[in-house]
């Protein structure tokens, strides 16, 4: 009996110890990335979105909680810190910068990056509560036109934001649809608005791509091209032989493991949450296939291309910093959307822009309108024919352009029911910007849809709309 107590003490003991390590295993891995996750989302919320904090820290930020994340904002330093706090502690902290968001403190100081950001962002344009939409806020106040079924247009709205499964939250944020030019319906979420300013997560890579193509119209870039990155100069190093289309189609072959709440340690949530430099981390991955041989998504071949704008771009940070807006943003009245820099100083162009839904809006009609905007050309002649053209290697029912969902093929494709000239920039949680060139059509949804947006219907959603306009 004594010699089974001992056996049963010690088969506990080893369980008690395997625990603590895995625990302690647990922590190290996933602490700096938690941290890192609420500092710098807290902080975006706050000081971005001019959100209440304990809203967000009850519904955007449950997993800080539940994996007890303290966490701190400080109104005058304009900064949130993030902690797990006892004997293995854990701290982030994000500093907000105007005109340029929130960055994580990551092998840098605070005085430095707030001495990176000493530039002169200042918007110099007329007030948008002035100018007629798509320049300004004034919308018609007439009635929309007849050909308009208003009846199918609210339901779709309706729906939008209806919440039928308590167990599945659709938490649509914003709606924007605008038809031939015209805003024809918008709605928003309580405690959002018009001007709340919101993530685009994945949308933000095809913005990458505009300005990507903006760089190219000036001569700066060419896709054709090898991608000038230095991590793959060597003598014989293969990554060398890959192009700037190669990365904007996801098929440069290199690897790059792109999952979220379901491994806390992959490469794309240490790439954001836990690293100096995004493009250095993703450049200094190694080739899983042959560039050109292999589709795979990935958030670290766009923050490769981020840097090459950042390069091509030159001059000084001011340059660069000032670069979305003065060549993108400004002219087409995108007044509320930044970019947020890596620690290094480089655009987050994966996954950190923040915009109005009349923003997104905004540059999804710039795209429906062959990238020119009020006459003037902002994307060179045939970019958007070029974003839109699939990518070979890219799966049938997952048709993908130069940084954009596509809805091609005559079979197999993302919404077989819709339209096969649609096209989205979408991002993760269920962010949207649909274009519909046949229908004349732009529509924008923000949301916070839990499962990878599994919970929000997009198609549906679409065809609700269509229902609304004429064919």
């Amino acid at each position: 009996m004594k010699s089974l107590t001992r056996k049963a003490l010690l088969g506990l003991g080893i369980v008690v110890v395997l625990l603590l390590g895995y625990g302690i295993y647990y922590l190290w891995q996933n602490g700096p990335i938690g941290t890192g996750y609420t500092a710098k989302m807290l902080c975006s919320s706050v000081f971005v979105s001019m959100r209440d904090p304990e809203a967000v820290l009850s519904e955007d930020l449950v997993i800080a909680r539940e994996n007890f994340i303290d966490a701190e904002v400080d109104y005058e330093g304009k900064s949130v810190t993030a902690e797990i706090p006892g004997l293995f502690k854990f701290k982030r902290r994000a500093v907000y910068r105007e005109g340029l968001g929130c960055t994580l403190v990551i092998d840098t100081t605070e005085e430095q990056l707030r001495k990176q950001a000493m530039v002169d962002l200042t918007r110099l344009l007329p007030d948008q509560k002035d100018l007629p939409w798509p320049m300004g806020d004034l919308t018609p106040t007439t009635e929309l036109p007849p050909q308009i079924d208003v009846q199918r247009l609210n339901y779709a709205l309706g729906e939008a934001f209806s919440e039928p499964d308590p167990e599945r939250l659709r938490r649509t944020r914003a709606v924007v649809v605008v038809y031939d030019g015209r805003i024809i319906a918008e709605r928003y979420a309580p405690g959002f608005s018009q001007e709340t300013a919101l993530i685009g997560w994945s949308m933000t890579k095809s913005v990458t791509s505009a300005l990507t193509g903006i760089l190219v119209g000036q001569g700066k870039l060419s896709i054709e091209g090898r991608a000038s990155v230095p991590e793959w100069s060597g003598p014989g190093d293969p990554r060398g032989a890959i192009t700037l289309d190669q990365l904007l189609r996801m098929s440069s072959g290199l690897e790059f493991e792109e999952e979220y709440e379901s491994k806390p340690h992959s490469d794309c949530n240490v790439m954001l949450f836990a690293s100096h430099d995004a493009a250095a981390y993703a450049a200094d991955k190694p080739l899983e296939a042959e560039p050109d041989s292999k589709w795979a998504y990935s958030s670290g071949t766009t923050n490769i291309i981020s840097r090459i704008i950042r390069h091509a771009v030159g001059g000084t940070d001011a340059d660069y910093f000032a670069f979305p807006r003065r060549e993108l943003f400004d002219k087409i009245g995108m007044r509320s959307a930044i970019i947020e820099p890596d620690p290094s100083g480089t655009f987050l162009g994966s996954s950190n822009m923040y915009a109005t839904a009349r923003d997104w809006a905004r540059f999804g009609l710039l795209y429906l309108n062959d990238g020119v905007w009020e006459g003037e050309r902002i994307l060179p002649e045939g970019w958007v024919d070029y974003t839109r053209t699939p990518t070979p290697q890219a799966p049938p029912d997952r048709p993908y352009g130069a940084q954009f969902w596509l809805n091609t093929g005559e079979k197999e494709r993302w919404m077989p029911r819709l339209p096969a000239d649609l096209y989205s920039a979408r991002g993760y949680e269920g962010q949207f910007v649909t274009i519909i060139p046949s229908r004349k059509m732009v529509v924008v949804r923000l949301g916070f849809t839990v499962d990878h947006g599994e919970n929000w219907d997009h198609k549906s959603f679409i065809a609700n709309l269509l229902k609304a306009v004429p064919e």
